[in-house]
């Protein structure tokens, strides 16, 4: 009996010394969470933004399907409250969009926090809405697609089956503030073929953009554009 008990004690001291390293791992682990998902000035999401009608989901999806990335369509996180009032050509205020805004904001962290990387569209029209969407958060990237209004409203008179009638244009570019110098925004005309707007991103966002593996992400940019929500 006197051989067992030398045994145990002899064992319980290694156990004992692993505890500290255990915890001291997970520590790290909790402070890793707010770090950049990618490498500096190597983007994980980028949010494609502008009024209503000038292509953000078909740009959106095509990026992501460009450099192999999950692409998000920022319409699909609006509450069906916000829908109907879209549908009756009621602008939405502050109050609506910030649920909306929120929930775009917990897929971009939840998108880097395990280290993928994706586009989404999102209209983000007010500076106050794109502090939600990038805020302190080094890795994500705001591209603003520009052009002019008449171009917008014969692309939207054009089109079928999109909540946002285009009565409501008008309503989008008073509220549209434009993206300042210090949200070193990627600014590209829409007046292009949309396959050159997407090369004319890539080459904007630079050398640290890199395709992702295959996988994942062009399962999901596929099956949305199936169900007809890259629009």
């Amino acid at each position: 009996m006197t051989k067992r008990r030398k045994k145990r004690t002899s064992a319980a001291a290694p156990r004992r010394q692993r505890a500290a390293p255990r915890r001291s791992h997970h520590a790290r682990g909790s402070q890793s969470e707010n770090k950049p998902a990618s490498p500096a000035g190597s983007p994980s999401v980028v949010v494609v933004m502008g009024v209503s009608g000038c292509g953000k989901s078909t740009i959106a999806s095509m990026l992501a399907h460009r450099l192999n990335w999950i692409f998000e369509e920022g319409d699909w996180f609006h509450p069906p409250s916000n829908v109907e009032k879209m549908h009756a050509g009621v602008p939405l205020t502050d109050e609506d969009r910030w649920p909306w805004l929120h929930g775009i904001a917990a897929w971009i962290d939840a998108t880097r926090r395990v280290g993928n990387h994706g586009t989404v569209a999102c209209s983000a029209l007010k500076r106050a809405y794109r502090d939600i969407l990038v805020g302190e958060r080094p890795d994500v990237r705001i591209v603003y697609l520009k052009g002019e209004r008449d171009l917008i409203a014969r692309r939207m008179a054009a089109r079928d089956g999109h909540f946002m009638p285009p009565a409501l244009l008008d309503s989008q570019f008073a509220t549209l503030e434009e993206p300042r110098p210090d949200e070193h925004p990627i600014v590209v005309s829409i007046a292009p073929h949309p396959r050159e707007i997407v090369e004319e991103i890539v080459k904007k966002l630079g050398k640290g953009v890199a395709p992702s593996s295959p996988g994942v992400a062009t399962a999901q940019a596929g099956a949305r554009l199936r169900r007809g929500q890259g629009k």
